[in-house]
């Protein structure tokens, strides 16, 4: 082979069977990781990805799991070859970091693997994956020096060869080790699923043909997101969303202005400068929020990769809670990406009325519990995400108490989290009427009551506290969110607290808008549902 190969000399057939076996790999090392994963985080909940990228660092491929995870992703390949000369790579490397500053990361829990791919001596790709780690609890959120251990993009493995005093180090500043040691361990095996994978491809189908179906791959995505954004009207759109958080006083405005010209959409978000509060995003953050919200709007089917981008330009001013700089903390960024999203919605819906949504619950509701374990004395610590209503579409009602956007995980099983941790759920149930009603219904968001069985500390976070998911054309607003607490609990700081043996706290997640007036249901929309309803209980 050349190695020049021109991307319009290939076949098609071939660059769509080469960008269906890149979407199989990373399916596959994304159940891989599950399968192999220790925490219930993940094993459970999937709160993990996987990706293919180019030696440059270029996506070719994102498995259909955590949209907030190519904010890792699209950061860390750039920040290791800064560090690290391409030439001083050797099969067997491997390479760890989480810092949302110098690592390419969006917080500290999400822990990036990334391996360069081999195929006849020379580096032909990267193969990577990112997992949520639940550890770093009980901390502070001034800035991102009381998040956790800040990893910069190192070697874990050097050809082949653990680096012990590099995981030493690592596990050391973690709470709970064994959990962090056995996710570790099947991020490994999923990045090295995946590199057996591309190197079988590139047996089969040689090494330049991969590689140029990879950048024909890209084009093709670029060339859909144009055709999809000149279908919208040229014009600007704005949009202004409220925001609040257990972790600030008060509230924010967020907003969005977007113009669309011919094949090119510009995105700007206004906000308040960033705060003493883990609620701030990176820039990388703010990137995957858009590129999955304006793929999801424009047109769905157009290959997760980087050809996507192109014809995309967003913008925040710097130092502000949708792009901030270091130091700001960033724990809880996924709140204003959900936010994020919705403001795009709101904005583009004068636009392409049929292809948005009402407002979904516009959060990430999330528990973190720590404490000792009564029977070893041990530290443990749980967290989970709950999930909300999903906003009302033109032809459906929303769907109910489902993680939305930019999070795409499980609601934990009760069974899994209490043969594990000293908690009792006494209620799991949707809240009846929290979606907003209208010519089709918002989702409903869901009600979780646990019960201490030992002491612990507890955070929540959760956001519609003082709002509502908006509807759409006529349709209302679903129901806020809401926490609360048995008697005698002691009053949370900004969320944060402690739960003694037997005391009890409410986490109510919000419903989502309505879309349409309620007096323009027709008995054909009804008869629609039921068959759908009756299609889901088969």
């Amino acid at each position: 082979m050349s190695g020049q190969i021109r991307n319009e000399a290939i076949d098609p057939i071939t660059v769509e069977v080469i960008g269906s076996a890149f979407s199989s790999i990373t399916e596959e090392m994304g159940e891989a990781l599950v399968k192999a994963s220790y925490s219930t985080n993940i094993k459970e909940r999937r709160d993990c990805s996987t990706a293919l990228f180019d030696i440059e660092g270029a996506t070719l491929c994102q498995a259909e799991h955590i949209p907030m995870h190519l904010g890792s992703f699209i950061g860390i390949i750039p920040h290791i070859m800064k560090r690290h000369p391409r030439e001083s790579m050797r099969p067997g490397d491997v390479f760890i970091g989480n810092d949302a500053y110098e690592g390419g990361g969006t917080h500290l829990p999400d822990i990036v693997l990334a391996e360069p791919i081999f195929h006849g001596g020379e580096m032909v790709a990267w193969a990577v994956n990112t997992a949520h780690h639940a550890d770093f609890a009980d901390r502070g959120h001034a800035h991102i020096y009381q998040e956790g251990i800040r990893i910069p993009p190192i070697r874990l493995y050097r050809s082949g060869e653990l680096m012990r005093d590099v995981q030493e180090l690592i596990l050391l500043n973690c709470q709970v080790p064994r959990e962090r040691l056995s996710d570790l361990r099947a991020q490994m095996a999923a990045n090295r699923l995946g590199v057996e994978r591309v190197r079988a491809l590139c047996d089969k189908y040689g090494r330049d043909i991969v590689l140029a179906a990879g950048r024909a791959l890209q084009d093709y995505a670029e060339r859909k997101m144009r055709a999809g954004i000149r279908a919208i009207p040229d014009g600007v759109y704005r949009f202004r969303d409220r925001f609040d958080n257990p972790e600030m006083d008060g509230d924010m405005e967020f907003a969005v202005e977007i113009t669309v010209a011919g094949d090119e959409m510009k995105l700007h978000f206004d906000s308040p400068p960033q705060v003493r509060a883990g609620i701030n995003m990176v820039y990388t953050a703010l990137l995957s929020t858009v590129y999955y919200v304006v793929k999801s709007i424009v047109d769905p089917t157009i290959p997760p990769n980087s050809g996507l981008a192109r014809p995309l330009t967003v913008t925040a001013t710097e130092g502000t809670v949708l792009n901030c700089v270091h130091p700001a903390a960033v724990n809880g960024r996924i709140a204003p990406c959900q936010r994020v999203v919705d403001l795009v919605h709101g904005a583009l819906a004068p636009a392409v009325p049929d292809r948005v949504i009402a407002a979904c619950s516009g959060v990430c509701a999330s528990a973190t519990f720590i404490g000792d374990a009564p029977d070893t004395g041990k530290l443990w610590v749980y967290l989970e995400t709950i999930g909300g209503g999903a906003g009302a579409r033109a032809t459906k009602d929303g769907l109910d108490g489902v993680h939305v956007h930019m999070t795409n995980t499980s609601n934990l099983p009760v069974e899994a989290l209490e043969v594990e941790y000293p908690l009792t759920i006494l209620r799991y149930e949707l809240v009846d009427g929290s979606g907003g009603r209208g010519r089709h219904r918002g989702g409903m968001g869901l009600r979780r009551i646990y019960r201490a069985e030992a002491p612990c500390r507890l955070r929540v976070d959760n956001s519609r506290i003082h709002s509502r998911p908006w509807g759409l054309s006529g349709g209302d607003a679903g129901a806020a969110s809401a926490i609360r607490f048995s008697d005698g609990v002691a009053p949370f700081d900004h969320g944060a607290g402690a739960l003694r043996t037997g005391e009890i706290v409410e986490i109510v997640t919000p419903g989502a808008g309505g879309y349409g007036p309620v007096a323009e249901r027709t008995e054909e929309d009804r008869e629609r549902d039921l068959r759908e309803m009756r299609y889901a209980a088969e």
